[in-house]
């Protein structure tokens, strides 16, 4: 099992997750091909994929852009967000479509496209795309040391915390500390 977080709520989110530590220093979690493949599983995208590191560099420019664009700088520059869409559009473009006819004896079977890398990010691509479309807001952990990312689905959408158990309990915790020993 890796060291990944899955409180993102969306595949896209929790791919940009691979960047731990973000509030403190950066780190990838996404060093080596064997470290993608076991993502691709535990995100149930893909089992026992053989992943080299031409995928994993399109993992890491795909996270690239969909951050880019969920969280563009304060001075974005035009051609960095057209090229982030370009690449999420050209890894959306890798999905695979339906599945094809086939004959099993008199029978005819659905035989579903065969399982890739490519189609696995295309699936997050896709995810992107309609995170970034739609009307839910893409948050940041408002715990100093956390900076993970997630989609705020909650009723009022002023959720703070990427989960209480992670970061939400602490804080509560940690101000209830302060207020009661006087601080």
């Amino acid at each position: 099992m890796g060291d990944w977080v899955w409180d993102g709520g969306r595949l896209s989110i929790d791919l940009l997750n691979t960047v731990r530590d973000r509030a403190k220093a950066p780190r990838e979690t996404l060093l080596t091909p064997s470290d993608l493949a076991a993502w691709l599983s535990e995100a149930d995208l893909l089992a026992g994929a053989r992943v080299d590191e031409q995928a994993l560099g399109s993992a890491r420019r795909l996270r690239a852009a969909i951050d880019t664009l969920a969280f563009p700088p304060e001075r974005p520059e035009a051609s960095a967000a057209e090229e982030a869409v370009t690449v999420v559009n050209a890894m959306a473009a890798q999905a695979p479509g339906g599945p094809r006819l086939a004959r099993d004896g008199d029978r005819l079977v659905a035989v579903p496209p065969a399982p890739s890398v490519a189609t696995a990010l295309a699936r997050v691509a896709l995810d992107a795309v309609d995170l970034l479309t739609g009307n839910e807001l893409v948050r940041v952990c408002a715990a100093h040391d956390c900076g993970i990312r997630f989609a705020d689905r909650s009723p009022a959408r002023n959720r703070q915390w990427c989960s209480m158990r992670r970061c939400g309990n602490r804080t509560k915790a940690r101000r209830h500390y302060t207020r009661s020993s006087g601080r």
